[in-house]
């Protein structure tokens, strides 16, 4: 979905996963601090929306969620995953239920995946499943903003901000009295700081929960069962995850950014060394200078030095050891 604001003055267009939206207007600093103080909104349109009706709706979602949504309030937020048969991540939803129907916000492209897996679970149960992208657009007010919400529109509020599923047709006139616009760019830097995993991005084929600390958040240990909740809970009782996610202070006198995938080695060891994980983000904070998120494995000294390519990193634990 290629997104009308994108026609906004000093609009660039993102790319890759986040394409269809703005990657900044202009500064990507200010927007940072605009977005740290509150104010501004943030394009995030380019998202797919699902919408869950029916009677049976919360029930049906807690069988198939490793969230506890059974009892869902109307207005509260909350995160969930969708596991493999192994425990792997394969969707994240970000819900929240207003009293008739629940919306999700996932990762773009990843909602007709996503359908096709909810429909095929419906059987006899009274729910029914939308894709509702098309008509319906996800806009991020962050955390401290007194920006008014138009009446009727469903708001998913959290720590870090509240996300409104909007209707499309209104992104323009919404921008043009809630700005100043903030692009994905300004977004990433507030979530890499926050070290909240995105799927795609802290996540690939082999993830499991554990490894990115959303158990409490996004998995919820004493609910009912659901694929893949063996492995949850094989590794919360008797071991650890292989891997562990890292925030990076990156060498600020690098002139680039380590992408998605730079491997990650000790420094004593050199570019050379052995890969002892990867980068998943990367973002150039405006307090912080470059910082980035990587899942390195769980046997590296929470101390050592590291290298994200041939950048140096100094690490923070995000998941313990």
């Amino acid at each position: 979905m290629k997104s009308p604001l994108l026609s906004l003055p000093g609009a660039v267009p993102a790319e890759g996963r986040d394409e269809g939206v703005a990657a900044h207007y202009g500064d990507l600093f200010r927007e940072q601090r605009t977005l740290a103080d509150g104010t501004g909104f943030v394009d995030l349109s380019h998202r797919g929306v699902i919408a869950v009706t029916g009677d049976d709706r919360l029930s049906w979602l807690h069988l198939l969620l490793t969230q506890h949504v059974s009892e869902l309030p109307a207005g509260r937020a909350t995160d969930a995953l969708i596991l493999s048969a192994n425990g792997h991540i394969e969707h994240a939803l970000y819900l929240v239920d207003d009293g008739e129907t629940v919306w999700a916000h996932v990762e773009p492209g990843t909602q007709a995946d996503l359908l096709a897996y909810l429909e095929s679970m419906k059987f006899f149960y009274r729910v029914e499943v939308a894709d509702r992208t098309e008509d319906v657009a996800v806009v991020h007010l962050p955390a401290g903003s007194i920006a008014e919400v138009p009446e009727g529109v469903v708001v998913r509020e959290t720590s870090h901000g509240r996300d409104l599923f909007l209707p499309r047709a209104d992104l323009e006139s919404f921008a043009a009295s809630h700005g100043p616009a903030a692009g994905v760019l300004a977004y990433e830097a507030l979530r890499v700081e926050a070290h909240r995993p995105r799927l795609g991005f802290e996540t690939d084929h082999r993830t499991i929960p554990h490894e990115i600390g959303v158990i409490g958040s996004a998995v919820h240990l004493q609910k009912g069962c659901y694929r893949g909740q063996e492995t949850v809970a094989r590794v919360h009782n008797l071991g650890k995850p292989p891997r562990r996610l890292v925030f990076l202070h990156l060498d600020g006198s690098e002139v680039h950014l380590p992408g998605h995938g730079t491997p990650v080695r000790l420094a004593a060891d050199g570019a050379e060394g052995r890969q002892l994980g990867f980068v998943t983000s990367s973002a150039r904070h405006h307090e912080l200078g470059p910082i980035a998120l990587a899942l390195v494995k769980r046997n590296v000294p929470v101390d050592a030095d590291l290298v994200a390519g041939t950048t140096a990193a100094a690490q923070e634990v995000v998941v313990e050891p």
